[in-house]
């Protein structure tokens, strides 16, 4: 059994990511995308795959992924400086 650990959630806690967290290995714990209502959603399933495409806002998308980064510390992979700047996982400024 684990427990939630949002690394991205919106004011309106309708769009955000969390990942379980139990007490076995935490990177590699699947990571769950919450969103409700989504602008438009389709479900596809046919005899060779199934596919499942959500729409939300570039804006919305950009702040999840910036948390992401963070929480990875994902930085040094995106071609910027790793340290205390702003943005950084380390940074004591969001």
């Amino acid at each position: 059994m684990g427990t939630k650990e949002w690394i991205y959630l919106n004011e309106e806690k309708s769009i955000g990511c969390y990942r379980e967290v139990t007490f076995d290995e935490k990177d590699n714990t699947p990571v769950v995308i919450h969103i409700e209502t989504p602008q438009i959603f389709r479900i596809e399933k046919n005899e060779f795959n199934e596919q499942l495409e959500v729409v939300i806002s570039a804006q919305e998308f950009d702040r999840l992924a910036i948390s992401w980064c963070k929480q990875r510390q994902l930085q040094g992979a995106l071609g910027g400086p790793v340290g205390l700047e702003i943005g950084s996982a380390d940074t004591p400024w969001d």
